[in-house]
């Protein structure tokens, strides 16, 4: 149905009057019908304005809260060297990683190490964001036992094929590795363009792989020997996964448009990659009619009359409209090139256009989901620009339908001042062979604020899933980037 072409009906407004029992007055409110409202899920779950106010409630309760980590403690990853624009030797700043995982997305042992990759650079440029090799022999511990392979890619390896969006690659984002059957490193990553719009480039984000060749030299060292088969698979459809050109093309800018962070994983044979996006023109298109979606607010029909009277009235109206985030899903064939585009997992149409870095398993016969956002993204009142969240949720198959964990999606939080060292990001749950318990990695330290402190692998710790609920288990923290308890 297009609901554009009731855009300009008018609106028929009704009186209802709540009565507050046994305080003696009563409360008059309007409830705003409107010939634009409708209810249509696109058969979709969505992460709903109720389950977001709700969530709030919830922020301060300790099994959902990130630990409290001890500063005095907290060091750079001594390994984490490279060369700035002049040649020099320098510190860098290492953000989003991700371990080299199994296909059920235990950690992988290859040949004795855990492998991590993750995006580092230069502190003083923030464009300078490239994907490193970071590894370690299995049963060290503390971070100083991470070493560096260097930069998984060459700057000349985007030239190697014939590939015109790879050829214009500017940056590499944050993706996922896996161990493949025959012994191979099969790396996923973001190409990022560069952003130029009298040329028509726009940051145009494409999910990318290619494999990754290591081998060892010597003792306890690691060398990544090049790589091969890259290539680029799914840079969005317009109809199911928005494209750049669609948020940008028109010369207007404000949008936030993402298409990254792929994650793979396997089920019954089959290959998939799970990814950030926003919604296209079949699955919730971004405008103001998205506003008027019943859908998107969840719960009673008074709650969904009230919360769309006042965002129509609010200063947050026009990013609530642009907000289509999606956690969406492709079926890519064996060579790892695109097969089925398929409709989103989850989608955050008027709550926030960004919800970043899908990590997704299957332990006990469900499938769990995380997505890591910020509240500076979002348009729910009483979230703060400051607010940092890890959102989960649940399902009995693979494509849904997906519950919310914890009832309302709420698995991490914290609302730590930018400028503390311990400040963290990028949760990541990594599952754990024959336990209840996931060990969660993110990073720590905002890039650029310190001169001595650099953003770092922050300690890790445990969270234990069971069933539709989760929990911060007690007393859990681990060491600075580990990826395994044992």
């Amino acid at each position: 149905m297009n609901f554009k072409r009731f855009a300009k009906q008018a609106t028929v407004v009704t009186l209802s009057t709540a009565i507050l029992l046994g305080a003696g007055e009563s409360l008059t409110y309007a409830k705003e019908k409107d010939s634009r409202d409708h209810n249509e899920s696109y058969g979709i779950s969505h992460m709903t304005r109720s389950d977001m106010y709700k969530m709030i409630e919830q922020q301060n309760d300790p099994r959902y809260t990130v630990p409290q980590f001890d500063e005095s403690k907290i060091k750079n990853i001594t390994s984490a060297k490279g060369y700035d624009e002049l040649g020099k030797l320098i510190n860098l700043d290492v953000w989003d990683t991700w371990p080299l995982q199994n296909a059920d997305g235990t950690v992988a042992n290859y040949n004795g190490y855990q492998i991590v990759f993750g995006l580092a650079g230069d502190p003083d440029r923030g464009w300078d964001t490239f994907i490193y090799m970071f590894y370690k022999k299995i049963g060290d511990t503390g971070i100083d036992s991470w070493k560096n392979a260097g930069r998984v890619f060459k700057d000349s390896d985007k030239f190697k094929s014939d590939d015109q969006v790879l050829r214009d690659q500017a940056e590499e984002w944050s993706g996922s590795a896996t161990f493949t059957e025959d012994g191979k490193v099969r790396l996923f990553y973001t190409n990022r363009q560069g952003w130029d719009p009298a040329n028509n480039f726009f940051g145009k984000q494409t999910l990318t792989t290619a494999q990754v060749n290591v081998s060892e030299q010597g003792s306890n060292t690691l060398k990544v020997d090049g790589i091969e088969d890259h290539k680029s698979i799914f840079d969005g459809d317009k109809k199911i996964y928005q494209t750049v050109e669609q948020a940008f093309g028109n010369g207007d800018y404000s949008d936030n448009h993402t298409l990254r962070d792929p994650h793979y994983i396997e089920e019954n044979g089959h290959k998939y990659l799970v990814f950030e996006a926003n919604t296209g023109t079949e699955t919730g298109y971004q405008g103001e009619e998205s506003l008027f979606n019943k859908a998107y607010y969840g719960t009673s029909e008074s709650f969904f009359q009230n919360e769309k009277s006042k965002l129509l009235q609010s200063s947050k109206k026009d990013l609530a409209q642009i907000s289509n985030g999606a956690l969406g899903i492709i079926e890519i064939n064996d060579d790892y090139t695109l097969k089925r585009v398929m409709k989103p997992l989850v989608t955050s149409n008027t709550v926030t256009d960004e919800i970043e870095r899908p990590n997704i398993f299957k332990k006990d016969g469900k499938w769990y989901l995380f997505t890591s956002s910020r509240g500076s993204k979002m348009t729910i009142d009483g979230i703060d620009n400051e607010d940092i969240y890890l959102l989960g949720y649940v399902s009995n198959s693979l494509t849904g339908t997906y519950k919310p964990l914890n009832k309302t999606g709420l698995v991490l939080h914290h609302d730590l001042d930018p400028y503390d060292v311990t400040w963290n990001y990028a949760h990541f749950a990594i599952p754990q062979e024959g336990s209840d318990n996931t060990v969660v990695t993110s990073y720590m330290t905002n890039r650029g604020y310190f001169e001595d402190h650099k953003s770092t692998f922050a300690p890790s710790f445990q969270l234990n899933i069971k069933g539709d609920k989760t929990s911060v288990v007690k007393n859990s923290i681990l060491e600075q980037g580990q990826v395994t308890v044992k």
